[in-house]
């Protein structure tokens, strides 16, 4: 069994008069969420936070959950319980957006990226559990982890050194790299850099990505709102997160967010980092 650490911190930027980003960080749940809203005029910051409080509250509604549980749209097996989980709190949070904006009109057209992150706790046999009294600790987990993701907020694996996107950008611009129409430069510098192809946004159900991940000791994650990455390149996260020392994660989280403000902090910055023992 692993255990982790974690740390978050949140910052309006240098640019922006609001932040519209919202986060949930619950060790007990395993679970670890960004949203950066979209829509101005307060309204991202209304959807970010309905989808981070959706998600969260359905993933604690289901914590210990059976397969047989009654799902809001349905049990796909290939998922598995925590990826449905975690599908079904995306959607949720979709349609808690779409009733937000028929109560309150003066909200249409707000939308919110989402990422998550959620562990799974370690089977423990029944045997085991009866006859050595062996229990659950809230700290203590598997290893292996599931990132859903709609929009380009991002997870990224950071181990022995090297930084691995795990989640796929949902943007237009992702889309030209895939294509080969654009260079991983160009994209960073194009104008339509923020345009998102997937979100929360009330309307049709997005599909939510979901990407299996095998934590391992001395890992860390990052997840994070596009404030970091867009005005930092992966390299330069890197470089951030390879100088911290092990258990430095809070000392690390104010050296990212510093980081972006002083490469000129055009966004809300969110960022969260989890470190694997």
């Amino acid at each position: 069994m692993l255990t982790v650490s974690s740390s978050s911190l949140t910052h309006t930027g240098m640019r922006r008069p609001a932040n519209e980003d919202s986060l949930v960080a619950r060790p007990g749940l395993g679970l670890y969420v960004v949203c950066d809203g979209m829509g101005g005029h307060a309204a991202g910051e209304v959807a970010s936070k309905a989808a981070a409080d959706t998600i969260e509250a359905f993933i604690q509604h289901t914590d210990g959950a059976a397969a047989d549980f009654t799902w809001p749209y349905g049990y796909k097996p290939e998922l598995g319980v925590d990826g449905n989980r975690l599908v079904g709190a995306f959607l949720l949070a979709n349609r808690e957006i779409y009733q937000r904006v028929q109560d309150e009109p003066s909200l249409r057209g707000m939308a919110t990226t989402a990422v998550a992150m959620l562990l799974a706790r370690p089977q423990l046999s029944p045997r085991a559990s009866a006859e050595e009294g062996e229990s659950r600790g809230d700290d203590s987990w598997s290893g292996a982890a599931l990132v859903a993701h709609v929009g380009d907020s991002r997870a990224y694996l950071w181990r022995d050194g090297v930084l691995e996107q795990i989640t796929r950008d949902h943007s237009w611009v992702e889309e030209q790299i895939s294509s080969g129409a654009l260079s991983e430069d160009e994209a960073r510098q194009h104008p339509w850099r923020n345009l998102v192809t997937r979100a929360l946004a009330g309307a049709e159900p997005p599909e939510v990505e979901v990407t299996p991940v095998a934590l391992e000791r001395g890992d860390r994650i990052l997840i994070c709102s596009d404030g970091l990455t867009t005005p930092l390149t992966d390299q330069a996260i890197r470089e951030t997160m390879s100088r911290a020392p092990k258990g430095q994660i809070e000392a690390l989280c104010q050296s990212l967010v510093d980081a972006a403000n002083a490469a000129g902090g055009p966004d809300n910055i969110t960022v969260i980092v989890i470190e694997v023992a």
